[in-house]
C-alpha cells in the first residue's frame, strides 16, 4: 500500500527545504575533514597506512551497515524526529571522536557513519513526498548544499589545525557545530511529522529486480571512487609534492566544483527519455579527473580536481535522482534508496580499503590507477541498466 503523498506549501515548504539543506551540509564533514590531517592523525597515533585505510574504510562500510535502521526508524518516530535525534547524536560523536585515543578515534569515525548513512536514506523519500513535481530541482539542491559541506570541511581542517597549535583534534571536533545549527532549525519539522504508512508485502521485492540492483551498483560504484578521493586524494598528492595545505585546497576544490554538476546533470537528465548518457559521460569525466591526479604532471593538478569534481558531482547526483526517477512513489523511492544506500555503501568500502592495501604493497600509486579504472568501468556498465526508463515496481 503506498503512503498518502504529503506536499508542503508557501512558508512550510521554505522552512523545510532550509531544514533539508542545512541536514546536507552535514552529510560529510565527518569524513572529509579526516583526509587533509590524516598524516597528523597517523604521525600522532602511529597507524600504518593499512590502518589508515581502515579508518577511512570503516566510515563507508557503516554507511551501508546503518541504511536499513533508517526505514524501520522511520515507520517507528517519522522521519523528521529520527533526523533529530540522528544530528544531536552526531555532534557527540563528533565530540568524543578525536580525544578517546585510537580506539575512539575508529568506533567514533564508525558510528559517524552510521549516523550519516541514516539520513542519507531518508532524504530521497522526503524529496519524493514533500516537493513531488521538483524532484530533480530539488535533488540538486540538496546534493549541492552536501558538497559545500564536504568541501568546506576538506579546506578548513587543515588550516584549523594550525590555527589551534597543530593539533589535529579540536580541528576534527569542530564539524560538530554544523550537526548542532541544522538541529536547532530542523526543530519546527517535529510538529509535523509524519509516520509513513507500512507497505504490504506483494510478492515483488526490490531485491529480486534486476534494475533495483543495477541501481544499487551505480550507487555502490561510483561511491567506492567518491569516498576513495575523500580519503585519499590530500594523501596522494602530498606524496607527489604538494604541502599539505594545497593538498587539503585541492580536494576541497574538486568537492566545490562538484555542485556545478550536481544542479546540471539531475535538470538534464530528469529532462531526457533515459539517463544512460547522461550517467556516462559524467563517470569519464571522473575517470579522467582521476587518471590526470594520479598520472600527469603535478604543475596541472588544478586543471585535474576541476575536471574529477565536474564528474564526481555528476554522477552522485545522479545516482540519487534515479532512486527518484525509478520509483512510482514516495513509499518505493525510500525502499529502493534503503537498498541502493545500503549494500551500496557496503560495496563502496572496498574501494578505499583496497587503495591502502595496495599502496602499502606496492609504496606507490601507479598500481591504485588501475583499480579505479577498473571500478569507473563497472559503474559504465551497469550504468547502461540503471538508466534506462524504467520502474522498479508499477505504481499501485
Amino acid at each position: 500500500m503506498s503512503s498518502v503523498s504529503y506536499t508542503k506549501k508557501g512558508s512550510q515548504a521554505a522552512l523545510a527545504l532550509v531544514g533539508l539543506l542545512l541536514v546536507a551540509i552535514n552529510l560529510r564533514p565527518a569524513l572529509t575533514s579526516v583526509s587533509p590531517v590524516l598524516k597528523n592523525i597517523a604521525e600522532g597515533l602511529s597507524l600504518s597506512p593499512a590502518a589508515l585505510g581502515v579508518l577511512t574504510t570503516l566510515p563507508v562500510v557503516c554507511l551501508g551497515l546503518a541504511a536499513p535502521l533508517a526505514p524501520k526508524l522511520s515507520r517507528r518516530i517519522g522521519p523528521e524526529r529520527t533526523i533529530f535525534i540522528i544530528l544531536i547524536l552526531l555532534a557527540v560523536i563528533l565530540l568524543a571522536r578525536p580525544v578517546t585515543g585510537t580506539l575512539g578515534l575508529f568506533v567514533f569515525t564508525a558510528l559517524a557513519g552510521a549516523c550519516i548513512g541514516i539520513m542519507n536514506v531518508l532524504l530521497p523519500g522526503i524529496v519524493k513526498r514533500d516537493f513531488p513535481a521538483r524532484v530533480s530541482l530539488m535533488t540538486g539542491l540538496y546534493t549541492v548544499a552536501l558538497n559545500l559541506g564536504a568541501s568546506l570541511a576538506a579546506g578548513a581542517t587543515e588550516p584549523l589545525r594550525q590555527a589551534f597549535g597543530n593539533q589535529w583534534q579540536p580541528s576534527l571536533a569542530f564539524w560538530l557545530i554544523p550537526a548542532v545549527i541544522a538541529a536547532l532549525v530542523w526543530i519546527p519539522q517535529l510538529r509535523i511529522n509524519h509516520i509513513p504508512r507500512v507497505r504490504q508485502r506483494d510478492g515483488h521485492s526490490l531485491y529480486r529486480n534486476a534494475l533495483a540492483w543495477q541501481v544499487t551498483l551505480f550507487m555502490g560504484l561510483q561511491s567506492s571512487l567518491a569516498y576513495t578521493v575523500f580519503g585519499w586524494l590530500p594523501t596522494i598528492l602530498q606524496d607527489r609534492g604538494v604541502t599539505p595545505v594545497t593538498a587539503g585546497l585541492a580536494l576541497s576544490v574538486s568537492i566545490l566544483c562538484q555542485v556545478i554538476t550536481a544542479i546540471v546533470a539531475p535538470l538534464i537528465g530528469g529532462r531526457m527519455n533515459d539517463q544512460r548518457a547522461v550517467l556516462i559521460s559524467v563517470m569519464l569525466l571522473t575517470l579522467c579527473g582521476l587518471a590526470g591526479c594520479l598520472y600527469a604532471p603535478i604543475q596541472s593538478v588544478w586543471l585535474w580536481v576541476v575536471i574529477l569534481g565536474l564528474g564526481q558531482g555528476g554522477t552522485f547526483s545522479m545516482a540519487l535522482t534515479l532512486l527518484a526517477l525509478r520509483a512510482p512513489d514516495a513509499d518505493t523511492a525510500a525502499e529502493l534508496s534503503g537498498m541502493a544506500q545500503g549494500f551500496g555503501y557496503v560495496l563502496a568500502a572496498f574501494g578505499p580499503l583496497l587503495v591502502g592495501l595496495l599502496h602499502d604493497w606496492s609504496g606507490g600509486w601507479d598500481v591504485v590507477g588501475i583499480l579505479l579504472g577498473l571500478i569507473g568501468l563497472g559503474a559504465m556498465i551497469v550504468a547502461l541498466g540503471a538508466g534506462r526508463n524504467q520502474l522498479v515496481r508499477q505504481p499501485d
